[in-house]
């Protein structure tokens, strides 16, 4: 056989392979199925049903179904006619007892006035503010002294390439 023949063989053999291949095999199937609207709502539903089912204890959800009692209204009744402040037999404060001492402000419940004042501490933040701002400007002005001794230097050495040039121009005329 020839070279181009074997080519052919070769190509029609796996051009086979592939056919058996696909045959034997099958794209997945899906699961899938479209549902109504109404389908949906139940399924929903149904899955909140089922997890508040696990959240109340039967007990509690009779208890709430009964809804509320003649009991629980009498009770609330009494409830709202109790006494809510203190027994009247209890004094205020007994009288012949000296109020003041060494209470600020004499027991009275008033205090002396605080004067305002800076926090303590304010002077070493502002050491430090004052320190860094001197330290900021003498930066800034080695900076611009840099600035000037390079802007002079490049100066110079335009004067220094005409002068060179020129010095070429003049050697040349020499010769």
């Amino acid at each position: 056989m020839t070279k181009a023949n074997k080519q052919a063989q070769e190509i029609a053999d796996l051009k086979r392979e592939v056919a058996e291949l696909k045959a034997k095999v099958s794209p997945p199937e899906s699961k899938f199925k479209p549902m109504s609207d109404a389908e949906w709502i139940d399924r929903m539903h149904r899955m909140r049903e089922g997890r508040m089912a696990l959240a109340t204890p039967p007990s509690v959800a009779r208890y709430f179904a009964d809804g509320v009692t003649a009991a629980d209204c009498a009770d609330l009744r009494q409830q709202a006619h109790r006494p809510t402040g203190r027994p009247g037999m209890i004094p205020e404060q007994p009288s012949n007892v000296p109020r003041g001492g060494n209470v600020p402000g004499g027991g009275t419940g008033w205090s002396e006035p605080i004067p305002l004042s800076n926090p303590p501490g304010i002077g070493m933040v502002d050491a430090i503010v004052e320190a860094d701002t001197v330290r900021q400007h003498a930066e800034l002005i080695e900076r611009e002294a840099k600035f000037k001794m390079m802007e002079e230097m490049a100066q110079q050495t335009e004067v220094m390439k005409k002068q060179t040039e020129a010095l070429a121009k003049l050697a040349e005329g020499k010769k």
